[in-house]
């Protein structure tokens, strides 16, 4: 339980705010980059509270720039693409990527205004098919040689959602091992043959066993946490039997990602972006280890919940996210369907906009949200005193960070740690792509 002071600090990040201050020394996805396909490249964005417009110039080089033009306010979002940069069409004032006025056509032949314009930009770049965003101050972090980040396009699947809570409630359930053997519970298995794309609905490492029956069956889990240079790894096991252990091994990545294993060939890297203190946005990449990703089939799955243009839940509070009585008595635990970001979504809005974290009572499986809190904390008082905070890299440093690795299965041993490492090893020697990084 803490304040509620304590709470306002962890969880809002508007503008002047200090968790604010600490994650926009961050890159953000903003969008994915089949936001910006068709006939207009140009996208009205919100990060954090703030307004933006996000574009590709004639040439298709990004920018991102503040959404009000600097003559009078116009709402840049509805620019024209041409002549090198974004045009307000209540003017006709242009701007390239950088933020620097090209034209003022309704001044005076002559006219010297152009060279004293300045619209705010900020640094963008298109990592894994998701457009990421720098708005803090000062040169930008290194971005860590994580899978997701150096697997071929053909090998990663990008997607997002809305949901409408903050994000530091929607990140945290990611942090909760535990909640898997309630919150996702099935009570029937599928074919595991049937998986693909699908999370919590395969067959764990080393073992036909249908996690669905895992997680259903054996329902208090060992979680331990440790501190690693990238965040924290969480470790969960299950003890099946005399001989056999499931392990699984998932990572939170500071300060608001995690990376877990979606089925013996796929991982999920994923973060939870404040779009303001009540919205936030999961931005998540599924990267393949073996075979190029079936991005149709996997953008058809989630088509079926998620509704475009703005990637809302088709299952939402204001349909009671599908929930039917009889599917709670003989299909899942949840009575809201077989897509568990739906139950997720549930989880973390049904806490209210913002999480009144002065009424939680926190029990032994949180102790990963404890230390996240923590460390986000220590962050936070960093950065106010202009001190550094976890995973803003360099160069260098960024290199040395990889993986991280992300394992699910059923081992003969109560050594984790060992487990993980060699399935790790064994899946990358597998991999065209991830056998060349060990």
């Amino acid at each position: 339980m803490i304040s509620a002071e304590q709470n306002d600090l962890i969880s809002r990040v508007g503008p002047g705010t200090p968790a604010g201050k600490l994650l926009r020394r961050y890159w953000q996805p903003v969008a994915l980059s089949e936001e910006l396909a068709g006939p207009k490249p140009v996208k009205a964005v919100k990060l954090m509270g703030q307004d933006f417009v996000l574009f590709r110039d004639d040439k298709g080089v990004l920018g991102l720039l503040d959404r009000d033009c600097p003559h009078r306010g116009a709402d840049l979002a509805f620019g024209r693409v041409e002549d090198g940069g974004l045009r307000c069409p209540f003017h006709g004032w242009l701007f390239d990527v950088k933020g620097t006025c090209l034209e003022t056509p309704a001044e005076p032949v002559g006219s010297k205004l152009c060279s004293r314009i300045k619209q705010s930009a900020y640094p963008v770049v298109e990592k894994s098919s998701v457009i990421f965003a720098y708005i803090g101050e000062g040169e930008p972090p290194a971005f860590p040689d994580f899978d997701c980040f150096v697997a071929p396009d053909s090998h990663t699947f990008a997607f997002k959602g809305l949901w409408e809570c903050n994000w530091l409630q929607a990140l945290e359930v990611g942090m909760d091992p535990a909640h898997a053997s309630f919150l996702h519970r099935f009570f029937e298995d599928e074919d595991t043959a049937e998986s693909y794309g699908k999370q919590f609905r395969g067959a764990s490492l080393n073992t036909d066993l249908p996690i669905t029956k895992v997680l259903r069956e054996y329902d208090r889990p060992d979680i331990s946490v440790e501190d690693k240079p990238y965040g924290i790894q969480l470790t969960s096991l299950r003890k099946l039997s005399e001989e056999d252990t499931h392990v699984r091994v998932t990572n939170v990545v500071f300060p608001q990602a995690f990376v877990i294993p979606m089925s013996t060939e796929m991982t999920i890297s994923q973060w939870h972006v404040p779009v303001d203190d009540t919205h936030s946005y999961w931005f998540a990449i599924f990267t393949s280890f073996t075979g190029p990703v079936d991005k149709q089939q996997m953008r058809e799955q989630r088509l079926q919940t998620i509704e475009l243009p703005d990637y809302t839940s088709r299952r939402n509070k204001r349909n009671n996210y599908g929930h039917s009585a009889e599917e709670q008595l003989t299909e899942t635990y949840t009575g809201m369907g077989h897509d568990i970001n739906v139950h997720d979504q549930w989880a973390c809005e049904s806490l209210g906009p913002i999480q009144d974290r002065t009424r939680e009572h926190l029990g032994t499986t949180d102790k990963a949200i404890i230390a996240y809190r923590r460390m986000l904390v220590k962050a936070i008082e960093s950065t106010q005193v202009g001190e550094t905070a976890p995973m803003l890299l360099d160069a260098k440093q960024a290199s040395e960070i990889t993986g991280p690795p992300s394992v699910d299965g059923v081992g003969k041993t109560n050594d984790a740690q060992s487990f993980c490492r060699a399935a790790d090893t064994a899946r990358r020697q597998q991999s065209d792509w991830a056998s060349a990084r060990l």
